[in-house]
């Protein structure tokens, strides 16, 4: 329960608040809803929103086929609570009835989409029943892409490399380190690989402060892509270099260890 009302609570301050995942997600897990929850529920909130918000597509169409009046104006938390429900249903396998009468109870708790539980039992009943079939006959690729983001994408790359991004995003993103020193070391220890670029790139698995290497200071986590501009650099040792838009302070860090003087500033 502690979980689902989390991610419930996520994707309300997205959807419907507009607030920046990042920004909330981070709020929440220092003083916020996910602050007193354990690494197991932290780790399935984190799964439920991820999922509802890459196959967002795919699960409105499944809650508009099933709900024959549209969604409610003034519901409170009743659309996050269909869409995180329906993602546990069809995408991951959560059984029927835990996911089903939780969604139920979490409406009975909210005073606006209280009034709402039979009609969140009604819709879910449906997905859980047809949504797997419904699934399977839509382009995943298409539908989970927002009409003006994929006008983009064909026009730019064409209608195959279109689907090919479209489909990278479907699935969780592996996790980037950039490496003091001894990437083919660290590679071993974190059962990674080596990408040309110098990073290692690794399945996230639980906590990354657990991993090896955290508490040294041995790694940073860094987007391969995010690492290149400071090696475009080349040798930079004992230059003085202006890093303009320096957080969250990946290059910078990589620039400090490469022996360059380094200022640092960004808006955020």
């Amino acid at each position: 329960m502690p979980a689902r009302r989390a991610a419930v609570a996520l994707l309300a301050a997205v959807l419907q608040k507009k607030q920046p995942l990042d920004d909330i997600l981070g709020r929440s897990l220092d003083k916020g809803f996910m602050f007193d929850l354990p690494q197991r529920d932290r780790a399935l909130a984190r799964a439920i929103v991820g999922t509802s918000l890459r196959r967002k597509g795919q699960l409105d169409h499944f809650i508009g086929t099933f709900l024959e009046r549209g969604m409610p104006e003034r519901s409170g938390t009743l659309y996050p609570i269909l869409l995180t429900a329906a993602a546990q249903l069809i995408f991951l396998k959560t059984p029927p009835h835990a996911a089903i009468d939780l969604a139920v109870t979490l409406a009975q708790y909210d005073p606006k989409a209280k009034r709402y539980d039979k009609l969140v039992n009604a819709v879910l009943r449906r997905v859980a029943s047809e949504g797997e079939a419904i699934a399977a006959s839509l382009d995943a690729t298409r539908v989970n892409t927002p009409d003006w983001l994929w006008t983009r994408w064909v026009a730019y790359w064409g209608e195959a490399r279109a689907h090919a991004v479209a489909a990278s995003h479907l699935v969780e993103p592996p996790l980037d380190l950039t490496i003091k020193s001894d990437p083919e070391l660290w590679a071993e220890r974190l059962s990674g690989r080596v990408l040309p670029t110098g990073s290692v790139r690794l399945l996230p698995k639980g906590r990354i402060e657990s991993l090896p290497g955290f508490d040294e200071g041995a790694w940073w986590v860094q987007d391969a892509a995010a690492s290149l501009p400071a090696r475009l650099l080349g040798d930079v040792a004992g230059k003085r270099v202006a890093d303009l838009c320096a957080a969250p302070g990946g290059k910078t860090a990589q620039l400090v260890l490469a022996g360059a003087s380094v200022v640092a500033v960004d808006s955020s």
